[in-house]
């Protein structure tokens, strides 16, 4: 598929949906019944509304969890939701995960790549990899090919990779992914929100022939989890937050509303037959150069390039040393 290709499926569906919907607008009459749904950081902020949703729909939910006391805490009293440990930046905790997960389900019928981490400091993981790169993309990238012939017995299943509009702050740093150089703590961000949607591109074209879809998305700005390594101060010369941490920012929305765009990739028969496609809003997002309009429905062409997600699914197995797709 050529980029021209992939910037005209870019196009708006006519979803029913939009920015102020809700997760329980968009899961409305939804049966998930004996169908079983994987949330990475299911435990918090999206994830949590994601996981709540999903199960509440009827779905089965298993959510890998770094901390696992603190999940099943947080998931008392959600049935139909259990909990295995896994880490994103560390690739035996990865592999181990999956491995349980390979033993204990027969498919995988949704797969929401949902924890992440943002603008954190300076940390180095396994052999020296940048912690956001690791923590948002590497470990979800080994984790899903891992877990692969899961997501194929499934006949139809949607893998959901949450990205941001922070993509829009760089490209791939192809050089340096690591920052080996320098350390920017934005700069890291973005790479690794480009990643997510790269990721999503190749692994939907490398999918589609055993019915696995692929999508990305941006699910809006909402204060969680997520920018717990922003000081109060520098939340509030962001204009996110007031000195109280009274949410001020405008546009800003709530977490169920931040969870409506994943579960809409996840469920909507617009997206029946489609797939490496970046979603914002509960709509299909349209392409746009580097100087072009960002967190208003609109995906950098960079970062739906087909060329650049075979360039970084190849960096990613090389580093990760991931089964290959399809197996």
């Amino acid at each position: 598929m050529t980029t021209d290709t992939v910037t005209t499926a870019q196009q708006p569906l006519g979803s029913p949906f939009s920015a102020v919907s809700t997760a329980e607008d968009v899961m409305a009459g939804t049966d998930l019944s004996g169908r079983t749904a994987v949330v990475t950081g299911g435990y918090s902020g999206l994830g949590l509304e994601t996981a709540r949703a999903l199960a509440t729909a009827g779905a089965r939910v298993v959510v890998p969890a770094r901390r696992p006391g603190a999940a099943r805490d947080a998931l008392a009293g959600v049935p139909g939701c259990e909990v295995i440990p896994m880490d994103l930046t560390d690739l035996d905790s990865v592999r181990a995960a999956a491995a349980q997960l390979r033993g204990s389900v027969g498919r995988i019928d949704l797969l929401m790549a949902v924890a992440g981490v943002m603008a954190t400091p300076e940390r180095r993981v396994g052999p020296g990899w940048e912690y956001q790169f690791t923590a948002n993309h590497l470990g979800h990238f080994a984790f899903v090919c891992e877990v692969y012939p899961l997501l194929r017995g499934a006949h139809g299943a949607r893998v959901v990779v949450y990205s941001s509009s922070g993509h829009g702050i760089t490209d791939i740093r192809w050089h340096d992914p690591h920052f080996r150089t320098g350390y920017d703590r934005w700069q890291a961000y973005g790479q690794a929100k480009t990643a997510n949607v790269l990721f999503a591109v190749h692994l939907d074209a490398l999918g589609r022939g055993d019915g696995v879809r692929a999508f990305a998305l941006h699910p809006g700005k909402i204060i969680t989890g997520l920018q717990r390594d922003l000081t109060r101060g520098e939340q509030v010369g962001l204009g996110w937050v007031d000195e109280h941490g009274t949410v001020i920012g405008e546009g800003f929305r709530t977490p169920s509303q931040g969870a409506a765009t994943g579960l809409w990739a996840a469920t909507s028969p617009l997206l029946d037959g489609r797939g490496g496609l970046y979603l914002e809003d509960c709509e299909v997002a349209r392409a746009t150069g580097e100087d072009g309009p960002m967190d208003d429905g609109w995906v950098r062409a960079y970062a739906v390039d087909p060329a650049s997600a075979t360039r970084l699914w190849e960096l990613s197995v090389a580093a990760t040393g991931a089964r290959p797709v399809p197996w």
